[in-house]
């Protein structure tokens, strides 16, 4: 048989079979066990019953000498005593020592020879040939003979038989009730694995996302509730990533379509028989050509940087805030002109992704130099608030966020209308959201005391 089919066979033997056979097979075991232990047990139990009997016997006689007289005649007591098993008073030749022949002799053999002659204390034994349990014991009314006392062992072994064939009749239908518990059980046991398997399947199949019902609180139950998330977590997945293409589409059309516009302008103006440009009007076009590109070329690297950031990350660092905070200040200097920043930190050590808290405090450094005024402060603060978190605010000097815009001004794609008229691609703030988020931290925006606008991020860590 080939591997190819060999697979395919056990794929064909099913869970809810395994788990019937495995009950049954747990049953069984215990069964047999059960039935073996009971069997022996009776049998030993009736071996000894028999032995002591025949032990009881044989003392019984051995204690009696009195002569019993019947129609003229004188026998020992101890032949009533015996009357109903099988015995003889042998020599050490085999020989019976009793005047009377006796029909139905026990079997004698070596060991009871053995006691006649004195060669041993006891003997007791199971004749084969007979099917008889022998007791020899050395008979004291007469030196160098022995007692031989006997029973057929034909009713304990017809009992014997009986026990087994009832212990094996109770043990097959303990198997088959095993077997048809062992199916119920699967059946209802594995109901929500087919559900889930059925909707596996279904989502392979359509890419259809609902969730499949849940009833109960057991593990199964726990298992279709985790999946369920797991669907909604891929649904919500799949509608930002929509969302994100659809916004990222309208935020290009824009530029594209000027960018379109005015490169069309400069071919129209180089064909031979066209108007000419002026020097200004191709210096305009050509800064609006630039203007253009560097926004997409922005909005791209935003793009990215969300994309990156969706990512899972498999290990975090210990970062050191402060330094995060100093690289970022030393990008967002090279960059404010005469803008200055007022700053003050405390240290603060986390567990994280520093290149993405880098990012995001840079963001907020960019966005609070680009509404604030030549020459004006940029006053950055962190400070720990005591509660196992520490925040970075970054008040600028600008006019401020309008009270309608703070709710969206960490969504993507969102510009107020102050906004609309500066360069930028409307992500910076959303990588803010998504980078404190990802550390189970938070953002928050709000006015400063200057007037400006307040941005601050809020992280878990502990004191440097």
């Amino acid at each position: 048989m080939t591997t190819a089919q060999q697979g395919k066979g056990a794929r064909r033997f099913s869970l809810r079979s395994r788990v019937t056979l495995l009950a049954a097979a747990c049953v069984a075991g215990a069964v047999a066990l059960v039935s073996i232990g009971a069997y022996f047990t009776v049998s030993g139990n009736l071996y000894a019953q028999i032995d002591e009997s025949l032990r009881e016997r044989a003392a019984s006689v051995l204690n009696d000498s009195e002569m019993v007289s019947s129609g003229g005649q004188s026998f020992p007591g101890y032949l009533l005593k015996l009357s109903e098993i099988q015995f003889d008073v042998v020599r050490s030749d085999g020989r019976s020592v009793l005047s009377s022949p006796i029909d139905d002799r026990p079997p004698v053999g070596l060991e009871e020879r053995k006691v006649a002659a004195g060669a041993s204390s006891q003997s007791i034994r199971t004749d084969s040939r007979t099917d008889a349990r022998v007791l020899a014991v050395p008979y004291r009314f007469v030196p160098g003979v022995a007692l031989v006392v006997a029973q057929p062992l034909g009713a304990t072994k017809e009992t014997l038989n009986d026990l087994a064939v009832v212990l094996l009749l109770i043990g097959g239908a303990g198997i088959l009730v095993a077997a048809a518990a062992g199916t119920a059980v699967a059946r209802a046991g594995l109901r929500p694995v087919e559900r889930l398997t059925s909707a596996t399947e279904r989502v392979a199949r359509t890419g259809d996302l609902r969730p499949i019902p849940v009833s109960g609180d057991d593990e199964l139950a726990r298992l279709s509730h985790s999946f369920n998330t797991m669907l909604g977590t891929v649904a919500e997945s799949q509608e930002r990533q929509r969302q994100l293409v659809a916004d990222a589409g309208h935020e290009l059309r824009t530029p594209l379509t000027s960018l379109r516009t005015n490169l069309e302008l400069l071919l129209a103006a180089g064909r031979a028989g066209a108007p000419k440009l002026s020097d200004e009007d191709r210096a305009d076009i050509e800064a609006d050509i630039r203007g253009q590109l560097d926004e997409l070329t922005q909005l791209i690297g935003d793009l990215v940087e969300l994309a990156r950031q969706d990512e899972p990350k498999t290990q975090f660092e210990r970062v050191e805030l402060i330094e995060v905070v100093e690289r970022a200040l030393d990008r967002a200097r090279r960059r404010a002109g005469d803008i200055e920043f007022d700053v003050d930190l405390s240290p603060w050590v986390l567990t994280g992704d520093s290149s993405a808290l880098e990012r995001a405090v840079l963001n907020l450094l960019d966005n609070a130099v680009k509404f604030s005024p030549d020459g004006s402060v940029v006053r950055v603060r962190m400070y720990p608030l005591g509660d196992g978190t520490a925040v970075i605010e970054v008040a600028d000097s600008g006019p401020g966020i309008a009270e309608e815009d703070l709710p969206k001004v960490f969504d993507r794609f969102y510009r107020s209308s102050e906004a609309r008229t500066l360069p930028g691609s409307g992500l910076g703030l959303a990588i803010v959201q998504h980078a404190a988020e990802r550390h189970g931290g938070a953002v928050y925006a709000g006015r400063a005391a200057t007037g400006g606008a307040l941005l601050t991020i809020r992280l878990p860590g502990v004191p440097g």
